[in-house]
């Protein structure tokens, strides 16, 4: 199965400017090549079977019919070839010439785009040569032996065999105009565009090219191959350094060195699927009458793709950014959107205190920070904080302790609490045996818990703070109406993954020595219900990962399969690859089953979720981004599952 990816290629041939035999034949060699790699689309520059800078010479006959003998050539030369080659060449229609890209498949022109926005501007004179293509209706022309070669600025090419495949072209200077011919390409279905560009290198050039196709390809959610023509062009007043980028939906998933002084092709690997589903959830609506007036035509074919190796990256850890800088911006950016959600619910409710638990976890101690922050922006007294630890059958000395001392280095009001008795006479009197360790026992703490602090927010005029993150929701890792349960969840759109990132972030961005010691002893240690009495040392005894699974595998899950509505056959097959060198394969498949089973039954728990502010692009609200039945049927998705192997 390909799983909807595809290979492609952006290429720099070598050139010699007008030497139109000498260009095809470079162009062949890296087709030959690109073949060899499983490309199935390879994108030369624009006017690369002559050269971008003949200038004047473009008038001459001699080169336009060379130009045309040399595409026979390449016609002839790429018969049995399955790829798609979209190349650049001048071709004169009706007594005008014009800047083309040519789209040739197995010997044939599908059709011709000419260029729609000719820059006659600073170093350019391309009005001088060519004539604009903008508002050319569908038209056919004669050229290179093929006769009735579609020809028009609307033209889109379509894989018949392959899903969510359309392409559409611009040229160069069409992706710097204020309505670039993608945007309309896009609306009309195409999910792949290429630009075959001349760009000469100036200062700064490099980064707004980034900044264009990363805004367009975002705009579009389209794939966007950009190729630049080489530094073998003309160095009379400019050069050009062969720039290719491949963009992927506003990232960038591939990119070429500057100046290669032979062939230089670039690879990517795109997610057509990927796309599609975006642009399904994002629903944008369109006027039909105005895509009607534009008369697009699309183009037809079959194209056959090839095997090629795997080798696109995929993130272990999709909401963590890798950079190190972009990664302490992002939490700040979410650590401000938590603590402003929270100060604006507390201005707004005129509650008097904020009121939560804290075990010494990751969870309570990332709530507590938000608290802390929050009442800043407030000018509330950090007293107003009631952090209540309430210490059960299974806490441990390390957790207690952090819970205490962080709380009195904060200056928050500590309250401590202790719940062994009123569990166990809780337990009594429903009649169960202290000695049977079992969800009851479990469940019976976290709800006498949870007891408390209503009772406490209402003594105080407070609001129970919620503690849980997004991980848990998924997987239903909480005591309905017990930790499950809050005034305002800051955490509740927080992966944990995430949730270590922010208190790191806390700890050495903004907080005092002996803070950052605690909080990074709270980040050490093992994540923990501490439902269960301690081992014989005292130590945590109940590992949360050891019985729902490592939650970087459950967060991965989460990601795919809410962001992109991914199958669980895909997901399995990108967590192979994320974590091809942590776990193997049974082990991401035992975990995906346990992920895909709990996150179906457990929908009930998020279907009643408390207020909490949305900081990413994936939340589990039933107000927000997930809406779905509590008894939804899983059965189509655990069949698919089982049919996997390890």
């Amino acid at each position: 199965m390909d799983y909807h990816f595809l290979k492609v290629c952006a290429a720099t041939p070598s050139l010699q400017v007008t030497d139109c035999h000498y260009n095809v034949e470079q162009i062949l060699n890296c087709i030959a090549q690109s073949t060899s790699e499983g490309a199935s689309v390879v994108l030369f520059p624009e006017l690369c079977m002559t050269g971008y800078t003949c200038s004047d010479l473009f008038l001459q006959t001699t080169l336009l019919e060379e130009c045309e003998n040399a595409v026979v050539q390449l016609l002839e030369a790429t018969k049995i070839n399955e790829q798609l080659i979209i190349i650049g060449a001048p071709i004169t229609h009706y007594n005008h010439l014009y800047n083309v890209a040519m789209v040739i498949h197995k010997g044939k022109i599908l059709g011709m785009v000419p260029k729609s926005y000719l820059p006659n501007y600073s170093e350019f004179y391309e009005k001088r040569w060519f004539n604009s293509g903008l508002d050319m209706q569908l038209q056919y022309t004669n050229y290179a032996g093929q006769k009735q070669v579609p020809i028009s600025s609307q033209l889109l090419f379509k894989a018949t065999n392959i899903p969510y495949f359309k392409l559409g072209i611009e040229i160069c200077e069409d992706l710097w105009t204020m309505l670039p011919p993608s945007t309309l390409h896009a609306l009309n279905g195409t999910t792949l565009i290429v630009n075959p560009s001349a760009s000469n290198e100036i200062v700064g050039k490099n980064q707004y090219r980034h900044e264009l196709l990363a805004q367009q390809s975002a705009k579009t959610m389209s794939a966007y191959i950009y190729t630049s023509s080489s530094v073998d062009e003309s160095t009379t007043d400019v050069v050009f350094s062969g720039h290719k980028l491949i963009y992927e939906n506003g990232y960038c998933i591939s990119e070429s060195e500057l100046f290669p002084r032979e062939n230089d092709l670039l690879y990517g690997i795109i997610d057509l699927e990927r796309l599609q589903k975006e642009r399904i959830k994002q629903n944008h609506t369109h006027s039909d009458a105005i895509l009607n007036a534009l008369n697009y035509k699309t183009i037809e074919f079959e194209l056959q793709t090839s095997d090629f190796e795997f080798n696109r990256f995929v993130d272990p850890k999709p909401f963590v950014p890798n950079d190190e800088a972009m990664r302490k911006e992002r939490c700040k950016h979410i650590f401000d959107i938590q603590a402003h959600g929270l100060a604006h619910r507390m201005a707004h409710t005129k509650a008097q205190t904020f009121v939560l638990g804290i075990s010494g976890g990751l969870d309570s101690t990332l709530a507590l920070l938000v608290c802390v922050k929050a009442a800043k922006i407030l000018g509330k007294p950090l007293t107003s904080i009631v952090g209540v630890t309430m210490p059960g059958f299974g806490t441990t000395d390390r957790t207690y302790n952090n819970a205490i001392n962080l709380m009195k280095l904060l200056g928050v009001t500590v309250r401590e609490i202790s719940i062994v008795e009123s569990a166990k006479q809780h337990l009594k009197d429903i009649g169960h045996d202290l000695t049977t360790h079992d969800v009851t026992y479990e469940n019976a703490q976290a709800r006498e818990r949870t007891q408390i602090l209503m009772d406490l927010s209402n003594q105080t005029n407070g609001l129970v703070i919620g503690t849980g993150d997004l991980s848990e929701l998924a997987l239903g890792w909480a005591t309905y109406n017990g930790d499950h349960m809050s005034m305002y969840a800051v955490n509740a759109s927080i992966p944990k993954t995430l949730v270590r990132y922010l208190i790191d972030y806390v700890a050495h961005f903004e907080s005092e020595p002996l803070v950052q010691e605690i909080l990074i002893d709270v980040l050490e240690t093992p994540v923990s219900p501490e439902l269960l009495p301690p081992d014989s040392e005292g130590k945590i005894a109940q590992k949360t990962e050891d019985l729902v699974g490592p939650y970087e595998l459950h967060d991965f899950y989460l990601y795919h399969m809410i962001r992109f509505g991914y199958r669980p056959t895909k997901i399995y097959f990108l967590a192979q690859v994320a974590f091809k060198d942590v776990y193997d394969n049974a082990t991401i498949l035992k975990w995906l089953k346990t992920f895909y089973r709990r996150f179906f039954n457990q929908q009930f728990k998020r279907s009643c979720l408390p207020d909490g502010p949305k900081v990413g692009s994936i939340c589990v609200s039933p107000r927000g981004d997930w809406r779905m039945p509590s008894d939804t049927c899983s059965r189509i998705w655990l069949d698919e599952i089982e049919k996997l192997e390890a």
